[in-house]
């Protein structure tokens, strides 16, 4: 996550809140949620996130031969799951950004011959903040939950829905660079994108969801009330999937990840989840955060509970999460 420098000091200070503030009012026309046979695999899951948080990728930092190994990781794992470039090759260089620089950029056609034209964004940033200057015990900032998480997320998906093929929608599956020096990468995307007339339906960015909520929903979205992309998520899940988290208003994360640069340039419902709730996870942009702190069937569990929702989002014959007015 893009470092929230007003944020840092007042952390660990963070009050309780209300775990049922701002419920979401049930939807009025409730579709019956799918049954998923798919199961996501916890130790395919683990390995992916073991080593993209790994000390061999020296923090990801965007611009160095860290992340360049990052960029081959990922790379592979689409040619492995037969997950197309979209453009020329996987590698889509940002115009913003001295040094070489990519995101990395697959994706799955649709099946339905109408809908294929439309595009659902999947996507998290795979850059971190590198290694710490000061001479310490530990210098490799490893962003396990910060965001290889939220990669791992993403590409799970990915691998489940080029196995399924239940999509009728096009899929776009994004791995942002630059996130952390200024969401570079997604500012970059976009522009290209907005030249195709790229038919964006909607973005579902995941952030930070290395570590669960004691809370009783899963996660939340940010920009609560942009849309009515929380409503949906829980009417496609049959549960409470996602609350509403006041700390998530107040330090107003909707602006501080990629989803911000799509919704700036598109003005559709694009929005990032998380369960970083400034209360379960003390080493944000720490070099503590490792592997070792994740927690793995947590990370599984989430994936499973979101693949009705991305599965909903990508076959829905009409576009049914919209900007609220």
């Amino acid at each position: 996550m893009k470092k929230l420098y007003f944020l840092l000091p007042l952390v660990f200070l963070a009050c309780k809140s209300n775990p049922s503030a701002g419920g979401i009012n049930e939807s009025k026309s409730v579709s019956k949620p799918i049954e998923i046979t798919y199961k996501v695999k916890e130790n395919e899951v683990s390995n992916f996130l073991k080593y993209l948080s790994s000390d061999e990728l020296e923090g990801r930092e965007t611009g160095t031969k860290g992340i360049e190994k990052a960029a081959v990781f990922l790379e592979d794992f689409f040619k492995k799951n037969n997950i197309k470039p979209y453009f020329a090759t996987y590698r889509d260089t940002l115009t913003n950004f001295k040094a070489p620089a990519f995101n990395i950029v697959g994706v799955l056609e649709g099946t339905d011959p109408i809908l294929k034209k439309e595009f659902v964004v999947l996507s998290a940033h795979y850059d971190h903040i590198g290694i710490e200057k000061k001479q310490q015990p530990d210098v490799i900032y490893n962003g396990a939950n910060d965001d290889a998480s939220g990669v791992t997320a993403v590409a799970q998906m990915a691998k489940y829905f080029s196995e399924t093929k239940s999509n009728k929608r096009s899929i776009l599956f994004v791995f942002f660079a630059g996130e952390e020096k200024g969401l570079l990468g997604s500012k970059s995307l976009v522009q290209k994108l907005k030249k195709q007339n790229f038919n964006l339906y909607t973005q579902l960015n995941i952030e930070m969801i290395g570590v669960p909520m004691k809370r009783d929903y899963l996660a939340y979205v940010t920009g609560f009330d942009k849309s009515n992309m929380a409503e949906k998520i829980n009417e496609y899940t049959g549960k409470k999937t996602i609350g509403f988290l006041p700390k998530e208003a107040e330090y107003k994360l909707f602006y501080r990840s990629d989803n911000y640069s799509f919704y700036d340039v598109f003005k559709k419902p694009c929005q990032s989840i998380s369960t970083f709730d400034f209360e379960n996870f003390e080493f944000y942009h720490h070099v503590s955060d490792e592997f070792k702190v994740m927690d793995i069937p947590h990370m599984t569990s989430f994936i499973q509970e979101f693949l009705p929702v991305v599965t909903k989002i990508a076959t829905t014959p009409t576009e049914e999460i919209t900007m609220n007015k």
